[in-house]
């Protein structure tokens, strides 16, 4: 086997398994707790859980295509049954996620798994990399254009980035009654030398030769990657590292140390309280339920609660007008 690490000594779950296939480069993502967690916080209907499922592990794939420090997100929003779904990633491996939905237009789909049109209706795919106050934010957005979330993506980098890239997703409920999720992912490199510069070619093989092959292992990569099954992707008794071992062995493929992924969530009860602080005092009584402000964050669902003393607080330091 080509991964030079003891397989007994790598984690199952909630990881990026990185590898590459001479011009192609790949990632494996596979997740258990930590998407289990994300969608465990809230009553999430199962066909809404399976979407955001699958968001969240496509974009810890996604995520490591960039070269940035910060926050990765993925949101689509529509005027269907599911009017919002966010899944983040930070370059610490944290992911969280959540979605806004209409019970009822969700509960008419019925039980069947809806498409991307039928589940979100007419609206965007955007991307976000924020890299804090000192970068400027970077953010890409497309017409949602596809059956899946991954063909929605899919569609993006083609359109936006041009580079080629092949997607397979899949999220399941088990019937241990965790979630789990995972995320296939090959992307074309530029043969050695086609940038313009001989420096790394063999200057015997003509730059078309290289260019040939190259397209010729894009191809092969394409059709191993759509040969694994969903189940596959999610299966907890089918090691990251064997999967894709079994997939590319052939190709020589070369496994790298898998980046650890968890749940994660950056709410705080100092960040909403820097937030309350910027709103006025008739705001803020305006916002009490049974006398008492309550904040709660979407996306792990933690409630913050600030009785009249602590609103009071809020604006102690505030010099009078």
């Amino acid at each position: 086997m080509p991964l030079a690490l003891d397989p007994a000594t790598l984690p199952t779950d909630d990881i990026v398994l990185p590898f590459q296939v001479d011009t192609v480069r790949g990632r494996l993502v596979r997740l258990g707790p930590a998407v289990d967690r994300i969608l465990k916080q809230h009553a999430y209907p199962a066909a809404v859980g399976q979407a955001l499922a699958e968001m969240v592990a496509l974009s810890a794939a996604l995520a490591l295509t960039l070269k940035y420090e910060g926050v990765f997100t993925m949101q689509v929003k529509g005027d269907g049954p599911v009017r919002l779904m966010v899944a983040d990633v930070t370059t610490g491996g944290a992911l969280r996620g959540y979605a806004q939905f209409d019970a009822d237009r969700v509960a008419a789909l019925g039980r069947d798994t809806p498409s991307v049109p039928r589940l979100f209706g007419a609206g965007y795919l955007a991307f976000t990399v924020d890299q804090g106050d000192a970068t400027e934010r970077y953010q890409g957005i497309v017409e949602l254009t596809g059956a899946t979330l991954a063909e929605c993506a899919h569609h993006y980098f083609k359109q936006s980035e041009q580079f080629r890239a092949g997607l397979k997703v899949a999220a399941q409920l088990g019937a241990d009654g965790r979630w789990r999720a995972g995320a296939l992912m090959v992307q074309a490199l530029p043969p050695e030398g086609a940038q313009g510069s001989a420096e790394g070619r063999d200057l015997a093989r003509p730059l078309d030769a290289a260019v040939e092959d190259a397209e010729e292992i894009w191809r092969r990569a394409l059709i191993l990657m759509s040969s694994a099954r969903s189940g596959e992707l999610v299966d907890p008794d089918l090691p990251a590292w064997r999967l894709v071992d079994r997939l590319f062995l052939a190709e020589g493929v070369k496994i790298f140390r898998p980046h650890d992924l968890h749940h994660g969530c950056r709410c705080s009860r100092d960040r909403v309280t820097s937030v309350l602080q910027t709103l006025p005092i008739a705001e803020l009584q305006d916002m009490k339920v049974d006398g008492t402000v309550r904040v709660t964050c979407e996306f792990c669902n933690t409630s913050y609660e600030y009785a009249d003393a602590d609103l009071a607080a809020l604006h102690a330091d505030t010099p009078s007008a």
